[in-house]
């Protein structure tokens, strides 16, 4: 049989069934955070929705909280905003709360997203991971903004970055996630108008 010109080989037999049978597991551990809560989900719970042996998660993860660790770091590596650049501050919000606002309407979001951050003031492991893997690469893309934004001269240089970054990320998670208000185009354009001013005014 041939192989492949770059001398790779494709992934196939045990390497396959172990794929499929993580992502089984994976589907069933973010379909049972979604009904169940983060918890009141078990291993076994994810195991019996999965249609696996118990002894498949713990080949795979040590404990619960070691397993929806490692599943939510990787779902959320996928979706790492991207900077904007648009060349002014207004734009640059308004593509930033359009992509946040992307990732908070995500079905899946909406349904786990406040139980997960309110369970994290009970459970380390799962605060270490929102924290590493959901807010700083978040807080990160809209600290540029404001880099660029100071760059340019429409933001003072004196501008305290961390309570810039508040303003952007916190009103549109907060009204997403627990108020579950509409964020419309119209809105994200009140909302980016707003920020701007009270970015200029903190300055």
């Amino acid at each position: 049989m041939a192989t492949p010109d770059d001398g790779t080989r494709p992934v196939s037999g045990g390497a396959v069934l172990r794929r499929q049978v993580t992502d089984a597991i994976t589907d069933a551990a973010f379909a049972e955070l979604a009904d169940t809560g983060y918890a009141r989900t078990s291993m076994d719970a994810v195991a019996r929705r999965a249609g696996v042996g118990k002894a498949a998660l713990y080949r795979r993860w040590p404990s619960k909280q070691a397993m929806l660790a490692e599943l939510i770091r990787e779902k959320v590596a996928g979706a790492l905003p991207p900077t904007p650049d648009t060349g002014a501050l207004r734009g640059d919000l308004r593509e930033l709360f359009a992509t946040f606002r992307g990732q908070l309407a995500h079905p899946l979001i909406t349904r786990i997203g406040a139980g997960l951050l309110a369970e994290a003031a009970y459970d380390e492991t799962l605060a270490e991971v929102l924290q590493t893997g959901v807010a700083e690469p978040r807080r990160a893309a809209a600290q540029a903004v404001l880099r660029n934004a100071i760059d340019r001269g429409e933001l003072p240089p004196g501008l305290d970055p961390e309570l810039g970054t508040d303003l952007l990320i916190a009103p549109l998670a907060f009204r997403m996630l627990v108020v579950k208000g509409p964020s419309d185009d119209e809105y994200l354009e009140a909302l980016a108008r707003a920020v701007e001013a009270a970015l200029k005014a903190a300055g």
